[in-house]
Formats: C-alpha cells, structure tokens, sequence
C-alpha cells in the first residue's frame, strides 16, 4: 500500500473514539466494488450525538439503475450501530454479510468465540475484501478462526450448531422485510443468539405503536417488545441506558420524518415469516 491510495479509517475518524480494531485499506476499485474516501467534516452517530470527523471510508456497490451506491461505511453512525453484536459475540458466530470486513475481523478478535463462519454471496465483495488482505492484518490465532462460505444468508443452513448470527445484508437502515428476513434466517440457522444491524430501529417502532404514539421507552418495555412482538432471541445492550439511547437514536434514524415508524410500507412488528 503506498501512501497515496492507502486509507486508515481510525485517523479520520476526529474526535470519535471506539476501542474496536480498524484494517488499513487500499481506495481502489474490484469488479463493482470500490473503495473511496468521502469528504466530511461533521457527522451524527447512531445515537444521535454529532462528531467532528476528518472524512469518512465508503464501501460502493452496484445498484438497480447501474450507478455505484454506498452499501457500507466505517463511520460513527455504522461503528456505534455494530458494536452491540460484536461485543457480545461468543463460541460460533455467523456473521451474514461480508462488507468490507470490518465486523467480522473484529467479532474474530473477540476471546470468546472459537469459530466465525461469513456468508456471503456476491463473489466481487469476496473478491474486493480479499485484494485489501483485510484478514492479514489480523494475529494469527483470530485470522485462523474465519472462515467464508459463499451463499445466500436468507438460504443457508449450517452443518452444526451456531451460537451467535450478526446479521446485516441490507443497503438501508430502515428496511421494510427485514425482520422477515431475520425471522427466516433464524429459521435457517437456529442460532441461541441473534443481532442484526439496526435491530433498534424495529424496537422503537414497536414501541410507538404499542404506546399509542407517545414514543415512549424503558427497560420494561423493551423486554415486553423483544419478547411479545419480535419474538426473537436478540443480543441487547448491557448499558444501563440503553433504552434512553434508543430513544436518542430515534430522533434521527428517520431523517427529518419524526414519524418514520408508521410508514405504511412497513409491516407491523409481530407478524409470522
């Protein structure tokens, strides 16, 4: 990597602070994937605090109409909404989704877990994270835990038992088949445990709607959600201020539509796969 092209995501990110583990990447182009630096000075995380940022690395993919689109960054918002699940990573994780990496270099670092099996199914992001030697830049005892397996995430049933699915297949944060397509991967899979990227997008919008639009959240009422409507065995927050966060978080997950969750586009939480 020489000094021109090569990108290392933890200088820019300013004044954001996380102790995960970052790769070195190459800003380059592999089959209909490239990597590229956007310019940025000031950025929102997931739970809805501003930082100051120096710019941010774009993993772009191929789109319906033919354009490049951006399908994963390494920035506050990505890094705060991924770090739930690969803290809680444990024994055999199944990380459905390649992206650039990132989660599944980090959930190998983890002590507790034993093997990471990735699914993916585009060959050019395998192709793509393979050129940028991501999982070389790992120690070898966390490199020799990883192993990717070429498949259909909503398909893929293993050989064995899994403990933990890190789920994130999806372009946007807010999706409106995605607890579908987890209900069916867990189908599939049977993990013990289940995170899946913007999981608290679906708990809040369950929680507006069983709170007769009073976008209200506690501890109580996100055990009542997990449990009673989603159904699923989902890895939650430690934190004491979890729920608070989610919250916070809300505000912006939808943009400027503080009424995102009642979309009519998206499914009610609770229904059956």
């Amino acid at each position: 990597m020489t000094a021109a092209n090569l990108c290392d995501p933890r200088a820019l990110l300013g004044e954001f602070e996380s102790d995960l583990w970052f790769p070195r990447y190459r800003i380059a182009e592999s089959g209909t994937w490239s990597l590229r630096v956007l310019p940025m000075s000031r950025t929102r995380g997931y739970w809805g605090d501003l930082y100051n940022v120096h710019g941010c690395p774009m993993l772009f993919g191929p789109s319906k109409d033919g354009e490049p689109e951006p399908w994963m960054s390494l920035s506050p918002i990505e890094i705060e909404a991924q770090e739930t699940g690969i803290r809680a990573a444990h024994g055999h994780t199944a990380v459905l989704g390649l992206g650039m990496g990132w989660v599944a270099a980090n959930v190998a670092l983890r002590p507790k877990v034993t093997q990471v099996t990735i699914i993916e199914r585009d060959a050019d992001v395998v192709a793509f994270v393979t050129s940028q030697a991501v999982f070389e830049q790992l120690p070898r005892e966390a490199r020799s835990k990883i192993d990717i397996v070429e498949a259909d995430a909503l398909q893929w049933q293993p050989n064995g038992a899994v403990d933990v699915v890190h789920a994130d297949i999806w372009q946007p944060l807010i999706e409106p088949r995605k607890l579908d397509d987890v209900r069916r991967m867990h189908a599939n899979i049977g993990a013990r445990q289940i995170y899946f990227w913007g999981q608290e997008t679906e708990i809040w919008r369950a929680a507006c709607r069983r709170s007769a639009n009073h976008h209200e959240l506690d501890s109580a009422l996100l055990a009542d959600i997990v449990a009673d409507q989603l159904r699923l065995p989902l890895i939650l927050s430690e934190r004491p201020d979890y729920a608070g966060r989610i919250r916070a978080g809300a505000r912006w997950w939808g943009g400027h539509n503080d009424d995102w969750w009642a979309d009519a586009n998206i499914p009610e939480p609770g229904f059956e796969p």
